[in-house]
């Protein structure tokens, strides 16, 4: 099932912004009174009573335009309801009805997609009636909020999760493994995909983002099920500046949060950019296995740059390429692109391993007894039990006294000497500390 996206649209200056860091829970769009400032989407991954979802934060409907008003309106308000399962429309309850909300109101209406609307700016809740001024959009229930206090916003969001589509069947194949092959745009994705399965599966153009929307493709290899989907380039969201483009950066994320495995392709020709590194975060914050393939590595001289050097450099960037498999390739010859296939049996079956828990305690009094932790307050911080919580990614739990005394260091210890012990190879490995007492 994918991960529904709720747009937050309306006019500019209504607190979308500010309902969007509201329900994040941190500050993460620009919030300012004048009209506008929001130019750049944003979008990041939530979730409200145990449902995630992606939540999108949309610029402003601008009235000062060389366009004619309508031709703004349908092009920026049906951009942000194209990929949207949820449309969630903000009003200002303390300036009162504005025209413009009226014409996005009618626009929206003429969707099949559920659109809830947010009356914001009424801080002296619950003592207002001004929400119920726009039931004359003819939207429905107006919902009152106030995105400052954040009062009436969790009565908002169980309207959200409440008109999520209906979960389909799911693909409980245990041998099915989801593909994402991700990188920034014109890196050879579709190439690589094309040579995977021998035909033209994917347009290939010298353009850049060529491809739009995500391609799945299925293979059947060494008993796996693997469903490849070839992407949208990721860009920088401050570079994106087509919507067209914006939106497909939006599926693209998507499909990275349900993947099992992220090929992540570089160019070989180049050093690595901040853009791929942004591209490799994404994929490792998700969850998801990675394998890192630097492509049109048939053009690079070896005599300036060996894999040995290219792999150097890009670890010391990125501390935790260190566990990420690379794969050196060429989409257009061919040049070990097979080899990419057992690469994600394993890196899936990496993700998936699963320790006894007698052999966590014992690594972790081993690594424990080889380097104690810092002591807390002038206190020992003890470790007492461990336990392995989940796979893809593991997940670890350790009991200790302090858990609040465990500094980002030690834990960073531990974290490699998991993976000295059982590899974990192209996976993030997670540990939780829990207070011992509550165990």
């Amino acid at each position: 099932m994918s991960l529904p996206v709720v747009a937050v649209v309306g006019r500019p200056n209504v607190g979308k912004s500010t309902l969007f860091n509201r329900i994040l829970g941190r500050r993460l769009a620009i919030v300012d009174d004048r009209p506008g400032v929001t130019r750049d989407r944003n979008f990041y991954r939530t979730d409200w009573a145990g449902h995630p979802f992606i939540l999108v934060d949309t610029g402003g409907i601008l009235e000062a335009s060389d366009q004619p008003l309508d031709r703004l309106v349908r092009t920026q308000a049906l951009r942000a309801v194209e990929e949207a399962d949820v449309i969630l429309l903000v009003v200002d309850g303390k300036a009162g009805l504005h025209p413009m909300d009226e014409r996005i109101g009618d626009l929206l209406r003429k969707t099949e997609k559920p659109v809830l609307l947010a009356v914001n700016k009424l801080d002296n809740l619950p003592d207002t009636m001004a929400q119920h001024e726009f039931w004359s959009m003819g939207l429905g229930e107006p919902i009152a909020v106030s995105a400052i206090s954040g009062k009436g916003s969790g009565d908002l969001l169980d309207r959200v999760i409440a008109e999520f589509p209906e979960a389909g069947p799911q693909e409980d194949d245990p041998d099915l493994i989801r593909v994402a092959v991700i990188g920034k745009p014109n890196v050879g994705k579709s190439s690589l995909v094309n040579r995977l399965f021998g035909e033209e599966r994917s347009v290939v153009s010298d353009e850049a983002g060529t491809t739009r929307d995500p391609v799945d493709s299925r293979m059947h290899y060494h008993g796996k099920h693997l469903v490849f989907v070839d992407t949208a380039g990721l860009r920088r969201q401050s570079r994106i500046d087509d919507d067209i483009e914006y939106y497909s950066s939006v599926r693209t994320a998507r499909v990275v949060e349900e993947a099992d495995v992220c090929l992540v392709l570089v160019d070989g020709t180049e050093e690595i950019h901040h853009q791929d590194l942004r591209v490799m975060e994404q994929a490792w914050r998700a969850g998801a296995g990675m394998a890192l393939l630097v492509n049109k590595w048939d053009l690079v001289e070896k005599e300036t740059n060996t894999a040995a050097h290219f792999m150097k450099q890009a670890r010391e960037r990125t501390p935790f390429l260190q566990w990420v498999p690379f794969l050196f390739v060429s989409a257009l010859t061919g040049q070990r692109v097979r080899k990419a296939l057992d690469l994600i049996l394993e890196v899936q079956e990496e993700r998936h391993r699963r320790i006894a828990t007698a052999e966590v305690n014992q690594v972790l009094q081993h690594l424990v007894h080889r380097q104690p932790a810092p002591h807390f307050r002038g206190r020992e911080v003890r470790f007492k039990y461990a336990t392995q919580l989940d796979v893809a990614p593991p997940r670890f739990v350790l009991f200790c006294n302090f858990p609040k005394g465990v500094p980002a260091h030690y834990l960073r210890y531990l974290t490699n000497g998991f993976r000295e012990a059982w590899g974990f190879v192209g996976t993030d490995v997670r540990i939780h500390i829990r207070d011992s007492s509550s165990s």
